[in-house]
């Protein structure tokens, strides 16, 4: 176990993130943790709680959940594989979407929402500040400024050390970044979906992480015969591991979340971090949408 984490640690580069230190870009999305719908308990909670571990014993240093997961089950999960948690393991969360059902997600942003769920957060994941707090959505209904401002607040009084934002427009981002330094911004990016190119190409320039969610979605792309699975059996590598790695290679900010509920395929995805693509292999995936 041990050679599994110095190799990890020793291949998986690295970003500096504002207000919240280094980490290794290759994290774990501890969205698939909870149950079906991404709502309820997991078919096993020691096996999620394995996960997690897991996660951590091979490298990874970033985790990424919300609020919404479960909803509260993922956090509680995180906080009673991890905690105390080791030195240098950052937990990122997010707040602004509601859960009625499974699959149902409704974004709120009234401040005393937002307030009142970074305040359960701590409460969740037993820590006195969280590493960074995101805003899921922001809320069409209520005035961005009033969001941005909450969250300016949480980090001004302590609870909060650095914030970021999810599914957001580049003026969204400019907008924030009069309240508050973005250090990460989460959106929508993988092989066959390349919608937030200029939010990406925005992020790098200002040394922003971004959180590419549905890192792995390659539709098409994996079937036998296809460009991902072409170049994946030429490197001996899976589908998953050459689709993130080329995220990786993608840019310098780029901080892939790989999210499951099994150890087979946690292993598997972190095996990405060996995985070094060839400038033909790269620019035939760049192209390949």
């Amino acid at each position: 176990m041990t050679e599994n984490i110095d190799v990890l640690r020793e291949v998986s580069p690295t970003i500096d993130l504002k207000d919240l230190g280094t980490v290794h870009r290759l994290g774990f999305g501890a969205m698939r943790i909870v149950g079906d719908g991404v709502w309820g308990e997991p078919a096993s909670r020691g096996t999620a709680v394995d996960v997690v571990r897991r996660a951590v014993e091979l490298g990874v240093d970033f985790i990424d959940t919300a609020d919404s997961y479960g909803p509260n089950i993922s956090e509680e999960i995180i906080a009673e594989a991890l905690h105390p948690y080791p030195d240098g393991v950052r937990v990122a969360t997010k707040v602004g979407f509601t859960r009625t059902g499974p699959g149902q997600w409704i974004p709120v942003g009234r401040p005393e929402y937002l307030r009142q769920q970074t305040e359960l957060s701590l409460r969740k994941l037993k820590v006195d500040a969280l590493d960074l707090l995101q805003l899921h959505r922001i809320d069409p209904k209520v005035d961005a400024d009033e969001q941005f401002a909450v969250l300016r607040d949480l980090q001004q009084e302590g609870k909060v050390k650095a914030l970021g934002l999810s599914e957001v427009s580049v003026d969204q981002l400019k907008a924030a970044g009069k309240f508050f330094t973005v250090s990460t911004v989460q959106n929508r990016y993988n092989l066959t979906d390349r919608t937030s190119e200029d939010v990406l190409e925005y992020a790098a320039e200002q040394g922003i992480g971004f959180i590419p969610w549905a890192p792995i979605s390659a539709g098409e792309l994996a079937r036998p015969g296809g460009p991902l699975a072409e170049a994946a059996e030429r490197l001996n590598a899976s589908t998953s591991q050459v689709a993130l790695a080329w995220l990786l290679r993608r840019s310098p900010v780029m901080m892939p979340i790989p999210g499951t509920g099994s150890i087979a395929h946690l292993e598997d995805n972190m095996g990405a971090g060996n995985v070094s693509i060839d400038d033909a292999t790269y620019e035939e995936l760049e192209n390949a949408r």
